[in-house]
């Protein structure tokens, strides 16, 4: 999106990389530093901003930098020694150190090349008609030279630079940080003496803090997502120290999650404690919502809801304890629910380009090839539900270089093949599976990725690469259905492995050919009946692939059996005590059997993203919610109470807000929105904007 305000601006995704290695690099196991174990790039020290002006009389410019630069007018380097007198200058400002620049009456081409190692090079002007925003180029190519014309040459590329919300000179990019609020805990439990146990009510993300500290000593912090975790020292996941001298405290501590905290002191310290919680603010009046005849139900989309928000924060992460991370396939998940809770598309394309960092491609998103197949299509929702095509742009050349990389790892017949250096994950599972050779899984989601680059290309107007990548995915369907699609099991088959069919039945494959549109409405029917609804086939455990295991279940119009297992798989952790919805979940399981994970008896995760997906299917397949066009500039409502009394809630949009209230009587929709329809009880009838909706049942 074009802006005119004077804003920060920077090239392209480097204020994401650079952030998101700060982000990803703040993981501790049990206070060790936990880096992520794949490749992280960094932001281009050197950038040059560049544009043309056409002034209709001499106009002079506030410069402010970070990082030290250059300028050239017209191709001309001046500086503040070489400039004539009250033409380049120097001035102390409360935002920082500022440079005023007279640029005289006429046409010129202002270029700034900045440098900075640190924090990604960066420049906000402002002037009378000039500055600084998203019509600037910019290239960090240094090979690249300015004629006395102002014209450049060489092989750099200029690009549109990138901004955000940074538009006053003091609101620096590397000085971004999210809001803080304080909280107290509900309970204390004196163990011992020295000895302490905290509870602050429910999981949460932040840094303790001590105030009226007195005395000297050491006082050791055992966090717990469970009562159990914090209370094992041997064994929880993560600790801190803290040291106090004569009252004061060595060095502040980092933000953990946590709902317990057990602290044992030595010395003789006395403090008082609260916690700082740490959020990303979000528009109360643009914000989804959700109500119905069910508290239980209500429960857990509250419950849902905060486990977006405390995995929302510098980017989509995965869970607030232990990663910390951003994963692309959690991530993919967490954008869907976002465009049904908080609509923050800042988030969203902040943590798209996080993921993808940059060229050159040595590996897959997160070493994980499945993750590299969401990835691409994480571009086109994000399109299809905002309509910005300037994002779609940016994305695109390293969409391609992204797809080539993952076309050189196919085998003759054009499947993906997972690599030595490849992680192939498709989910947590309970059950043998092998996760070699040419997965069926894997396929569909590669078919989806190049049936991605084949609606973007003709979205860009791209018509070479549209052929290209439209010939490729027809070719890989037809492969996949002659491979794997089996008429005796009316399923598809699991893989293909050194030249024999496994012929494991799972629900991976065949919940993602419905969902992605590979099979026709036979074939539906076929896979509902064999492999989602039967009994025999292995279940999901995870809230990973449950979300697309209901949503697939939703789009067969079962959304009365959706309810029940919503109610007995997410209000089964509430009966456990869930305060945010966790990373597994397997109801056979008793007591603490539900903290252990990976090996460890507190590894799993209790506010993890991807447990929240009741929000996205309550926004979009009982409330109805969901764009036909890209951006809402059509969308449709289609209602389904399911098996419910009455429901009502908010949807919101790029530019508002989409009401819905439902009971067995009537449908009543209020929009702020032009271009939708309300579908129901056989009736299409056209929403006008600002004016209720109401038909009668």
């Amino acid at each position: 999106m074009k802006t005119t305000k004077a804003t920060w601006i920077w090239y392209p995704g480097d204020f994401e990389i650079w952030l998101g290695n700060i982000f990803n690099n703040r993981r501790t196991e049990r206070g060790a530093m936990f880096p992520p174990f794949w490749k992280q790039d960094s932001h281009y020290p050197t950038v040059e901003f560049s544009t043309k002006v056409n002034l209709k009389q001499e106009e002079v410019i506030a410069v402010w930098a970070e990082g030290t630069f250059n300028f050239a007018l017209d191709g001309k380097l001046i500086s503040e020694v070489s400039a004539p007198a009250n033409t380049f200058w120097y001035e102390e400002s409360e935002a920082g150190d500022c440079y005023r620049i007279r640029i005289p009456q006429g046409e010129h081409a202002l270029n700034l090349k900045v440098w900075n190692q640190q924090t990604p090079p960066a420049i906000f002007i402002k002037g009378k008609t000039i500055q600084s925003n998203n019509s600037w180029l910019a290239t960090y190519e240094d090979k690249l030279w300015i004629d006395e014309n102002g014209v450049a040459h060489g092989s750099g590329i200029y690009v549109p630079a990138a901004s955000w919300n940074f538009d006053e000179p003091n609101q620096r990019p590397s000085h971004y940080s999210l809001k803080w609020r304080e909280q107290h805990p509900v309970s204390c439990e004196t163990i011992a003496p020295d000895k302490k146990l905290y509870d602050f009510g429910c999981e949460t993300f932040g840094h303790l803090d001590f105030r009226n500290v007195s005395g000297q000593g050491t006082a050791f912090i055992y966090y717990g997502e469970s009562r159990e975790e914090a209370l094992d020292k041997e064994y929880c996941e993560t600790l801190d120290m803290m040291q106090i001298n004569n009252g004061k405290i060595r060095k502040p501590l980092d933000s953990k999650a946590f709902r317990y905290v057990y602290i044992e002191s030595t010395g003789n310290i006395n403090y008082q404690l609260s916690m700082y919680e740490e959020y990303a603010p979000y528009d109360p009046n643009h914000t989804g919502s959700f109500r119905c005849s069910d508290d239980e139900l209500n429960r857990i989309w509250d419950t849902a809801a905060r486990t977006m928000d405390l995995t929302t924060q510098e980017f989509f992460m995965d869970g607030i304890k232990r990663d910390r991370w951003t994963w692309s396939g959690d991530a993919i998940q967490s954008y869907l629910m976002n465009y049904y809770l908080r609509f923050d598309t800042e988030c969203v394309k902040r943590t798209i380009r996080q993921l993808r960092g940059k060229d050159p491609v040595t590996a897959h998103v997160n070493t994980i090839m499945d993750y590299t197949f969401y990835w691409f299509k994480s571009v086109l929702d994000y399109y299809h539900y905002t309509a910005d095509v300037h994002f779609v742009r940016e994305m695109w050349p390293r969409m391609v270089t992204l797809m080539d990389y993952t076309l050189s790892r196919t085998n003759a017949d054009g499947m993906a093949e997972g690599q030595a250096d490849d992680w192939i994950f498709v989910d947590w599972v309970d059950f043998p599976m092998h996760k070699r050779g040419a997965l069926c899984f894997e396929q569909i989601l590669l078919y989806k990725a190049l049936e991605t680059m084949a609606q973007c290309a003709r979205l860009l107007s791209e018509d070479t690469a549209y052929a290209k990548y439209s010939e490729k995915a027809a070719s890989l369907l037809h492969n996949i259905k002659e491979t794997f699609w089996n008429d005796d099991a009316h399923a598809y088959l699991h893989a293909m492995e050194d030249g024999q069919l496994n012929r494991q039945i799972t629900k991976f494959p065949n919940m993602f050919a419905i969902l992605y549109g590979l099979s026709d409405e036979a074939e539906q029917k076929d896979i509902m009946e064999n492999v989602m609804l039967n009994p025999n086939i292995d279940p999901i455990t995870t809230p990973y692939m449950r979300f697309y295991e209901l949503e697939a279940l939703c789009m067969a119009g079962l959304q009365k059996e959706v309810l029940a297992e919503v109610r007995s798989y997410w209000g089964g952790m509430l009966k456990e005590g869930a305060t945010s919805f966790w990373e597994k979940y397997v109801p056979s399981e008793t007591g603490t059997q539900h903290l252990a994970m990976y090996g460890r008896p507190y590894g799993k995760s209790l506010c993890h993203a991807w447990g929240a997906s009741p929000v996205y299917l309550l926004g979009k397949y009982y409330l109805g919610v969901q764009p036909t066009k890209p951006g809402y500039q059509e969308y449709e409502v289609r209602p389904s109470l399911g098996d419910l009394d009455w429901m009502e809630g908010d949807v919101p949009t790029p530019h508002g807000m989409i009401h819905v209230y439902m009971d067995k009587q009537q449908v009543k929709v209020n929009s702020t929105e032009d271009g939708g329809w309300l579908v129901v009880a056989g009736q299409k009838i056209r929403i006008e904007a600002n004016k209720e909706t109401i038909v009668r049942l």
